[in-house]
């Protein structure tokens, strides 16, 4: 019997983290989950928002998701996100200039229904990853 989970965190342009930890909590789209060493089976579609690895109780990774799926199995726990972001890494100040050349594009596009949807979108996720990334360093 293992006291570790084995936990992968892949997003479209890399493999952001593989490897042991106690505990790995995230946003299922019908609520939070956690995952322990020997979880059972047990596969979800995921929700913008943060996935928390815990080692020894304490949070040892934030990573901000962008939907996609998590499939856990005996051997342990993936995490295939359609895009996801360390906190660690975020330059806040950098996405603040993205969250307003988003807005300048969702403006640019108010005549076109499909592109400005999608400005919404990303200025939507970009907001909220600010958010966490900015609760993070206060």
């Amino acid at each position: 019997m293992t006291d570790k989970l084995h936990f992968s965190l892949v997003s479209p342009a890399r493999e952001l983290f593989s490897g042991e930890v106690d505990h790995v909590i995230a946003p299922g789209s019908v609520g939070e989950f956690g995952v322990l060493p020997m979880h059972a089976p047990y596969m979800t579609t995921l929700k913008c928002g943060l996935v928390r690895v815990l080692n020894q109780g304490e949070d040892d990774m934030l990573i901000y998701v962008r939907g996609g799926f998590a499939d856990v199995t005996p051997d342990g726990l993936t995490i295939l996100a359609e895009e996801a972001t360390d906190l660690r890494d975020v330059d806040t100040d950098a996405l603040s200039e993205q969250i307003n050349e988003t807005r300048n594009t969702m403006l640019a596009h108010s005549d076109d229904d499909t592109q400005r949807m999608l400005a919404e979108e990303q200025l939507e996720y970009l907001e909220a990853l600010h958010g966490c990334a900015c609760g993070l360093k206060n």
